[in-house]
């Protein structure tokens, strides 16, 4: 099986929001942790899990981030406040 996760990461403030793709969540947030990969949560500090969706294909995970890369900043804020209102930080839930 080739399954993934889209996720978004978000700073402190919960003012960026970073879209990414994984076949590995865990291993994946701890290299952003590390600052391994992307530049642009390194940058701007986006290390906190909003949000993740997991896809039994690859390609529909990536498709699935292509779209939301071409959302509005509101859209994608509505997206994550419907499955985590208070946007806390849902890293925890998954060790």
């Amino acid at each position: 099986m080739n399954s993934g996760y889209v996720y978004i990461l978000s700073n402190y403030k919960r003012t960026t929001f970073y879209i990414g793709v994984t076949n590995d969540l865990l291993r994946r947030l701890a290299e952003h942790k590390r600052g391994i990969g992307a530049k642009f949560p390194l940058k701007y500090k986006c290390s906190f899990l909003v949000y993740y969706e997991f896809f039994e294909q690859i390609t529909d995970a990536i498709n699935c981030e292509k779209q939301l890369k071409n959302w509005h900043r509101e859209w994608k804020l509505n997206l994550v406040k419907g499955v985590n209102p208070e946007l806390k930080d849902l890293s925890d839930e998954l060790q």
